[in-house]
């Protein structure tokens, strides 16, 4: 399979499963460049990659790069004089330029358990603004295609076992919004118990209604460094009533948290 074919391939992918590359190509050169116009390389989050801009230098300029381009959303052109004045350290002679674009290809996912009101108006709006939905309910016909028509992903089982499938990654938004606290619990006990990494772990409700889990989930052993994590409540504090407000103010925080990063 040729190189490109496999850069197209997994951009297929990220738009199927979810996930998130950098996709640098070559958009222009002046004089001798071991890179040439519309050479491509696709950087994944681990540092591992497809394709060539060129090698050597170039490819360790934007390997960097790809990486803020990847933090931030944002793209990036990017310039290498490939001479020895402009890097001494490298020994380069070749003596040309050469112009690269890195653009982020981003798929995030938003996993819902929980397949009520809220839900549904969260996956309305997630869809459209550019974010995969997967929604995880126990309860027969709750996650249904008639319900969630912007879902890519609708199941019906166990809370517990679903949250023992979840795959983890830096794209993936987990919001817990199930029907009462027995199913919250059965989702964080679940949660925790298989050590779960996600950038965003959101919980439906009051601070109150968190403590009273906090307390059952502490008394059962789960690590207190795992339930600092969860956010309740959920949203930009906005003073959301309806469904489709509260929906707005969470993605609003999911959005502010995948641009200006946790810190916002």
């Amino acid at each position: 399979m040729s190189k490109l074919r496999q850069i197209y391939d997994e951009v297929a992918r990220i738009h199927r499963d979810g996930g998130a590359v950098a996709l640098a190509t070559v958009i222009g050169t002046r004089g001798s460049t071991p890179g040439k116009a519309t050479m491509k390389m696709l950087i994944r989050p681990d540092g591992s990659s497809v394709g060539s801009v060129g090698g050597g230098c170039v490819e360790a300029e934007v390997l960097e790069r790809s990486f803020e381009v990847l933090r931030s959303g944002l793209s990036q052109r990017v310039q290498v004089e490939l001479n020895e004045a402009d890097n001494p350290e490298t020994g380069l002679v070749c003596g040309g330029h050469i112009e690269i674009f890195i653009e982020p290809i981003s798929m995030p996912t938003i996993i819902l358990f929980g397949a009520g009101h809220v839900a549904r108006a969260i996956c309305n709006f997630a869809a459209p603004a550019g974010f995969r939905v997967e929604v995880w309910d126990d309860r027969e016909g709750f996650a249904t295609s008639e319900q969630f028509p912007l879902a890519t992903v609708r199941r019906t089982q166990p809370f517990a076992e679903a949250a023992r499938e979840l795959r983890v990654g830096p794209d993936r938004f987990v919001l817990i919004m199930t029907r009462g606290h027995r199913q919250d619990l059965e989702v964080l006990r679940a949660l925790a118990a298989n050590r779960i990494d996600v950038p965003y772990l959101g919980l439906i409700g009051s601070k109150s209604k968190f403590l009273t889990l906090k307390k059952h989930l502490l008394a059962e052993g789960v690590e207190a460094s795992f339930l600092e994590r969860v956010r309740t409540p959920i949203g930009l504090p906005i003073g959301a009533q309806t469904a489709e407000e509260i929906a707005i103010s969470v993605l609003a925080e999911l959005i502010q948290l995948r641009r200006l990063g946790p810190s916002s």
